[in-house]
This record gives structure tokens, sequence and C-alpha cells, in this order.
């Protein structure tokens, strides 16, 4: 039976006890359900229509003026162009805060634009990373990104916490890491996850950006096939996404402390490492800016995210690129999994984005001055 496999994200990781979504073609269902009623497999259909889902969050574009970037509205996706023209227009309309730079070219050779955000106010100053949609179907990734951009925008003149992260910080962001894939999504296939490389050897197209980084590369909750949703790639960095990306955090591993990368979903706040059941040296204090953070979120709307190390709280995956930045020098490293815990999946409803964004930030911010105040 071709299931597509959303949670976990590798059959590997499917032992009893585990509850896994899976998205069946209507045909499949038909000899799937009696057979899950056979084995005694307890299911739930979450969404019986998926095709009526997806046209309800994309079909209706066409009447929306989506082009007015005054007005951008920021509880709604946005295609791949849409994001891009935001940058340029922040970058010219934002100067004194925004710089857009490119770290590279996509696989088809679309630029890999990055936000550096922040007050040009001394020549020397710690950064933060941040980067959304490493798997193109996260669509509630680069929403954030985006929403975090507009949060700074907006409330720097009148918020002193605000103030005072872009006064001593830069921010790196990254709308959208997976350009290919998350340009793929929007025009091909809503539920595509890796990158858009070619395989010779192989009709199967893309590599698991999220597996693709030097660190234990392959090894587990990694896949050698070509096929698989967590293939890992001919090599380490064979992406150029990744290879770009690593090359530019490794140039700045001095001057960036804490890395932040945001996935979906599974309501989860997770720090290194992934790729082995250990507990990282500085342990304490990225176990204490997790707790707060999932607090300062939590006061929002009462929405409850697990934290932890992301072997044991989610589950085993070499070659992260969170593990990756942690092992290049980068104290503070986490990797969120926004919500929800699998009601709406990945077709999380635009309505969701603001109440998603706003807690989300909540706890970015929490991070952020945590880090402020070091902690050793």
């Amino acid at each position: 039976l071709q299931v597509d496999l959303w949670q976990p994200s590798s059959p590997f990781y499917i032992v009893e006890g585990t509850v896994t979504d899976v998205r069946v073609p209507q045909n499949t269902s038909r000899s799937l359900l009696p057979y899950l009623q056979q084995a005694n497999i307890q299911y739930t259909i979450l969404i019986s229509d998926i095709q009526k889902a997806i046209e309800n969050q994309t079909g209706l574009r066409s009447h929306r003026n989506r082009r007015s970037l005054s007005g951008y509205n920021y509880e709604t996706y946005h295609s791949l162009e849409e994001i891009q023209g935001w940058m340029h227009h922040l970058n010219k309309t934002h100067s004194d805060l925004v710089h857009m730079f490119s770290v590279g070219k996509s696989y088809e050779g679309r630029p890999l634009f990055v936000l550096k955000l922040g007050k040009r106010s001394r020549p020397y100053k710690k950064a933060v990373w941040i980067d959304c949609g490493i798997h193109a179907r996260e669509w509630i990734g680069p929403a954030f990104c985006q929403w975090f951009v507009k949060e700074a925008l907006q409330t720097y003149q009148t918020d002193p916490a605000m103030r005072k992260m872009l006064t001593q910080l830069y921010f790196y962001i990254m709308p959208v890491f997976n350009v290919d894939g998350y340009h793929f999504s929007w025009t091909n296939d809503r539920f595509w996850r890796k990158t858009r490389s070619k395989n010779t050897r192989f009709p199967c197209h893309g590599v698991d950006a999220n597996r693709n980084w030097k660190v234990k590369w392959c090894d587990e909750g990694a896949s050698f096939h070509p096929c698989d949703d967590t293939y890992c790639g001919p090599f380490p960095e064979s992406e150029p996404e990744v290879k770009a990306v690593a090359h530019f955090l490794r140039k700045h591993r001095k001057q960036i402390k804490a890395y932040l990368s945001f996935h979906a979903y599974a309501q989860m706040l997770l720090y290194p490492y992934s790729y082995k059941y250990a507990t990282i040296p500085n342990f304490s204090c990225v176990e204490l800016a997790a707790y707060n953070a999932v607090n300062a979120l939590h006061s929002a709307y009462g929405v409850r995210y697990r934290y932890g190390p992301a072997s044991s709280t989610l589950y085993v995956s070499s070659g992260s690129s969170m593990d990756w930045a942690y092992k290049n020098g980068i104290p503070y490293a986490f990797a969120f999994e926004l919500r929800d815990t699998g009601h709406f999946g990945f077709l999380l409803p635009e309505t969701l984005i603001k109440p998603t964004c706003t807690e989300t930030m909540l706890a970015v911010k929490n991070i952020t001055l945590h880090l402020l105040k070091k902690c050793h």
C-alpha cells in the first residue's frame, strides 16, 4: 500500500505504541481500513477529503489582492515569488534595520536570500540565525519567519525588549531554506518534503535537507534510498542549499550564538543531540532556556509544547542542521516543531497562522533574551 507518512517521517520509527499519521489515496483507504480493523489497530480519520482541504487553503487566492506590500497579509500563506518580493520591498523601505543578501543558489538556480535584521549600532555584534522551510510542505515555517520580521519592525520603537534585541544582536533570517521544494509544493505536490535535485540512478527527485549535514551523516534515522523521504543524499552537503548555509554559518561561527530552525508539526521544542542519546555539555543552560521558552509560549493560548533532547523527545535522526550547528560551536541550537499534533497536520489552516506565530514569537524572544543574560 502506497501511503505518504506524515508522522513520524520514516517507517523506521514506527514501533508498538507509536501514533502514526498517514495520507492515503481514496482507493487505498478502501483496502487499508478493513486491514486495520482485522489487525485490531485503532484509527481515526482526521481529514476525510484532503483535496478539498488543499483547495480551501490555496484555491481562493485569485480574488485577493496579494500584491500590495503595505497591506501585506501575514495571516495567509505566500508563494515563493511573493515572499521574495516582500523581502526586496523590506530591503528598500527599511534599510536602517534590514539588509538582504544571498548566500548562494539552489539546485534549480534560485537565489538563497537571507535578511540581516538589526541596528547597525556597533561594529561587532553577536547574532542569531533563524531558518524556516527546510521541509517544503511545512508552510507554517516560512509564515513564522515572515511574522518574526514584521513583529521586529513594527514593535522596535515601542517594545523595550525588541529594541534591546535589535540593538544588541543581529538576526539572520532565512524565510525559505528549501526554495525549490517550497515552489514545487505550491505548483505540483502540496506534500513535497525534500529538495528537487535529480538523481542519476533513480527516477526520484530530492534529498531530505535535514539529513544532509555533516554530522553522523546517514546513520540512524536517515535513508540511503533516493526515493525515501529521509534520503540523506549521495554525500554530506550534496545539496547546494545545505552547502551554502553551512558555509555561511562556518564563516560566522564566532559571531552566531544561537541557531533556530522551524519545522512542523508536533508542538515540540528540541535541542541536541538528535543523532544520539547523550547529554550536551551545556545542558543546564539550554534546558533552562527551553523550559522558559515553552512556558512563555504556553502563556498565550494554553498550548502545551513538549521539550527536550531531540533523540529522546522525538526520535533519533542523523545529519540534522541543529546537531551540525551545535557541533560547529553554536551553543544554543534549537529546532521548533510548530502546531499542530496531527488534526490538520501539514494543512494548518490560515486562521491558525496568527495564534501559532504569536505564541512562537514569545518563545523566540524568551530564548533571545536568555542568550543576552549569559548562562554558562
